[in-house]
């Protein structure tokens, strides 16, 4: 399976000109909010994608978000990059996430949590930290549809499905299938569209700590919390934030400041499920 997944991934087509005029701006640093709406408005999926997210539980704004420049006013203009870049590169893949038996819907959320995650906990601990890792963040489980599509390919779905349900464990069901960890899937895939490695460093180690370049560690420690975290099959379930709580004490982040951002969190989604 290695070989096919490899396959996989040198065979995928160049990224679409919207990525990469996306990715420019956001290396510019730009506040230029009219300038990004004129980028995303070229692809109407991405538009709608920010606009689900913005009217998400996740967020759980008082009324409907319904234009693009509100979003992004919202959400922040690099939360809202995020998002683009995102649900751009899922759609390029082009493959589903069946052996998951998950959709592409709910990997944009997650992805989203995942960010937003970085955005209400890591700002705590550092700003600009903060501002590098909301796109790892969101990409750092794109390799999840090269593995799915592999995974259906060899007709594994059935099998794959019930070592996930048996397990509760997707980061070592996907290495035992298919000899890859999908930090190494998704890193790979980032490395042949030629990506910084200011996005590929933290995401490939985020799950191979001890052999981390030191310059890329707390990276790979925060990524790799925000990955237990943000399950695509149990996101913030009890059993994950425990296991990410012990990664936060392990790793000396403070324990007070996570497990705040998290309630935050918890509760914007369950009050805003509640008015809906």
């Amino acid at each position: 399976m290695k070989k096919k997944i490899l396959k996989e991934i040198t065979s995928l087509p160049p990224l679409p000109t919207n990525i990469i005029e996306l990715d420019n701006f956001r290396k510019q640093n730009s506040t230029d909010s009219e300038k990004l709406v004129e980028i995303l408005k070229k692809d109407p999926l991405i538009v709608a994608n920010i606009l689900k997210i913005a009217n998400s539980s996740m967020f759980g704004f008082r009324s409907k978000v319904d234009t693009l420049n509100r979003a992004i006013n919202l959400l922040g203009i690099k939360f809202a990059i995020s998002v683009a870049i995102g649900s751009s590169i899922s759609q390029t893949v082009k493959s589903n996430l069946l052996a998951y038996a998950v959709s592409t819907d709910d990997f944009i959320l997650t992805s989203s949590l995942a960010s937003n995650i970085v955005n209400t906990w890591v700002a705590n601990i550092n700003f600009d930290l903060k501002n590098e890792l909301l796109l790892p963040a969101f990409l750092q489980e794109v390799g999840k549809f090269v593995i799915s599509q592999v995974i259906q390919e060899e007709k594994k779905t059935e099998e794959f499905l019930k070592e996930l349900e048996e397990t509760k464990n997707t980061s070592l069901c996907e290495e035992k299938f298919t000899g890859f960890t999908c930090a190494r899937i998704t890193a790979n895939i980032f490395k042949h569209w030629n990506l910084s490695h200011n996005i590929i460093f933290p995401i490939a180690f985020a799950e191979d700590i001890e052999n981390c370049p030191e310059s890329f560690k707390q990276k790979a420690q925060i990524l790799q919390i925000v990955k237990i975290l943000c399950d695509i099959r149990y996101p913030l379930s009890e059993r994950n934030i425990e296991k990410a709580l012990e990664k936060v004490v392990e790793y000396n982040f403070d324990v007070e400041h996570f497990i705040n951002s998290i309630d935050v969190i918890k509760e914007v989604i369950k009050n805003s499920l509640n008015k809906s």
